[in-house]
């Protein structure tokens, strides 16, 4: 079977050239479609061939709750069409990538050993907007074990500021 990248990424293309000119507000209906289409009871729900297609997509637009715009139902009618539904998710991080892509913002990942409140996290945004050259969208996750300071995953580059890697870089130098 081919790889799930490779048969998400016309599925992305197509919806990204679809989307016009606010894809941002199509990406919040491609990731509530993507978060239901990963659900391992709805793929089996799918697989079944007593089910038709219109089932699948009634049970899913039930499930988000809201009105699809055209784009996102023409694409849930056609990844239940050609069997892709499990393709969803990809396809919605990949939608995602071109939107951020086109208007020049990345995603941004600030683990943290504590939580950190709004107005710190703008400040903390803005420092390293500066650093990373871009625009920033960036979610916050608590992880304990740092200690302290902050860790940031900008793509494939990495800010490691926290406790843990300094005493990390400590132990090698002692040791080495």
């Amino acid at each position: 079977m081919a790889e799930i990248a490779t048969i998400a990424r016309p599925y992305a293309e197509a919806l990204f050239k679809a989307a016009g000119t606010d894809p941002a507000a199509l990406s919040q209906q491609v990731q509530a479609l993507a978060a239901v289409a990963a659900q391992p009871q709805l793929l089996q729900f799918a697989d079944d061939p007593k089910v038709e297609p219109a089932q699948v997509a009634q049970v899913i637009t039930s499930v988000i709750g809201t009105t699809l715009s055209p784009a996102a139902s023409n694409l849930l009618d056609l990844v239940i069409q050609n069997g892709r539904l499990a393709a969803l998710p990809e396809i919605a991080t990949q939608f995602h990538a071109l939107v951020n892509a086109s208007s020049g913002v990345s995603d941004a990942i600030v683990y943290s050993a504590f939580p950190i409140d709004a107005p710190a996290l703008a400040d903390v945004v803005a420092v390293l907007e500066r650093r990373f050259q871009r625009k920033l969208n960036a979610q916050v996750v608590v992880d304990p074990e740092l200690i302290g300071g902050i860790r940031v995953v900008v793509g494939d580059e990495v800010l490691d500021t926290s406790v843990k890697a300094r005493l990390e870089q400590m132990r090698v130098a002692l040791t080495a």
